[in-house]
């Protein structure tokens, strides 16, 4: 077992081996980022169930290590969190900190997964189709580049959905069950997403 201070952030998710940059301002999460440079370096993004103070968590997250680091003279932080592993929480733990922390196991993903070529084709469609809907401008020769984890994990990363699809996603087992989750909620929200300006939720 694990203990992790943990990032509770509605919408935001981060896998193992991206990056994800972050402004902390609150006083609390600035705290959190000290005491974390003060230790390990690391901390644990995880979304909330709700977006409101002290909601029940989803149980899996991403751990990750602090890398650059800017501190601000007003005491915010610009940071980069690069991705290590994903976790699953047991429990949360009663603490006097001001941020909130909790025992949890490391989920061991293999760092080596492929898609199968017929699924990358599939993928690379279906995104190109859901780009063109959101009006995304893509360089489509770089993406050919990168190896299927990276795309995959990605794509799931930054894609605008809504954070129970988000999620999903982050809690799909395997690249090629993720892969295929990712093409359905591309097909769901490019038919449902436009027009809606109260966007489209699968809760």
């Amino acid at each position: 077992m694990t203990r992790i201070t943990i990032f509770p952030l509605p919408g935001v998710v981060l896998y193992p081996g991206l990056q994800l940059p972050l402004h902390i301002f609150e006083p609390r999460y600035r705290a959190m980022i000290s005491d974390a440079l003060a230790r390990d370096r690391l901390i644990g993004m995880i979304q909330p169930q709700r977006p409101e103070e002290g909601a029940p968590l989803f149980s899996i997250g991403c751990l990750g290590r602090i890398g650059d680091v800017e501190a601000l003279e007003d005491g915010r932080f610009n940071i980069i969190l690069e991705g290590e592993s994903r976790f699953r929480i047991v429990k949360e733990l009663d603490v006097t900190t001001p941020f909130r922390q909790v025992e949890a196991e490391l989920i061991e993903d293999s760092e080596d997964e492929a898609l199968a070529p017929v699924e990358r084709a599939s993928f690379e469609r279906e995104a190109r189709r859901f780009a063109d809907m959101q009006g995304y401008a893509v360089d489509w020769d770089q993406v050919a580049r990168l190896d299927d984890v990276s795309l995959i994990n990605g794509v799931s990363q930054i894609a605008p959905f809504d954070p129970a699809a988000k999620q999903a996603l982050l809690e799909a087992n395997g690249l090629g069950a993720r892969c295929e989750l990712l093409v359905q909620l591309m097909q769901f929200f490019g038919r449902h997403g436009e027009g809606d300006e109260e966007g489209v939720t699968l809760q």
